[in-house]
């Protein structure tokens, strides 16, 4: 393709290794019901957002959830989530080079993340909120979370472009098939899940040396 219109990028373990951190509210929370969070489980997390999480995790320790049980798990889990994330945020390799390279070729860029938008106040914190022109958020596309195409499109009709004239940047199944569903060309750095090649799917070990340019090509 040309100069991309803009380039859309996930944050949770995309731009940030953070994944491996969110295993800490996750597995401890499962062990505070009294189970303990299946490896399988976890991986089918990879992600998603927090509604879809929650249910995981309750079906997993074999618990039938209150909507208060519910709320009141995913208000446990992003208070220690926010503890974990304030004491450092890795960044994945390349990511952060990345990031300032494409920013400083002019295309406009938009984060878009299945975490919710108090959690993402604190990441950008590490991750720097000048870098992007707008940021979509978990909590902000009316539950129409990835594996949907919205949170995608919404970021493409806040920036006023074409979603197929687009690069997202992704590392999981979950978020790969939003992106794909939303029209663009997706870059795949596979972080803790293995991503199954598609369509407008372009695999990169890491993003190191990842620019404008390379973004061309894809």
């Amino acid at each position: 393709m040309s100069d991309p219109q803009a380039v859309l990028w996930d944050m949770d373990g995309t731009l940030l290794d953070s994944e491996k951190l969110w295993d800490i509210p996750l597995y401890e929370y499962a062990e505070k019901l009294g189970g303990v969070l299946s490896p399988e489980t976890r991986e089918r997390m990879v992600g998603s957002n927090v509604p879809t999480t929650m249910r995981l995790l309750f079906a997993d320790v074999g618990i039938e959830p209150t909507d208060a049980d519910m709320a009141d798990g995913a208000a446990w889990i992003s208070r220690r989530t926010e503890e974990v994330f304030r004491a450092g945020l890795p960044w994945r390799p390349g990511a952060q080079e990345a990031l300032k390279a494409v920013r400083a070729s002019g295309v406009p860029m938009a984060l878009v993340t299945s975490t919710e938008r108090s959690l993402t106040e604190v990441a950008l914190d590490t991750i720097g909120r000048d870098l992007f022109d707008v940021t979509v958020c978990g909590d902000e596309v009316d539950g129409l979370n990835k594996p949907l195409p919205e949170p995608y499109l919404k970021a493409a009709r806040l920036l006023d472009v074409d979603p197929a004239r687009c690069v997202a940047v992704e590392d999981s199944p979950t978020g790969v098939a939003a992106a794909v569903a939303a029209g663009c060309t997706v870059l795949v750095v596979p972080c803790d899940v293995e991503v199954p090649a598609g369509q407008r799917r372009v695999f990169r070990d890491s993003l190191t040396g990842v620019d404008l340019e390379v973004l061309r090509r894809l």
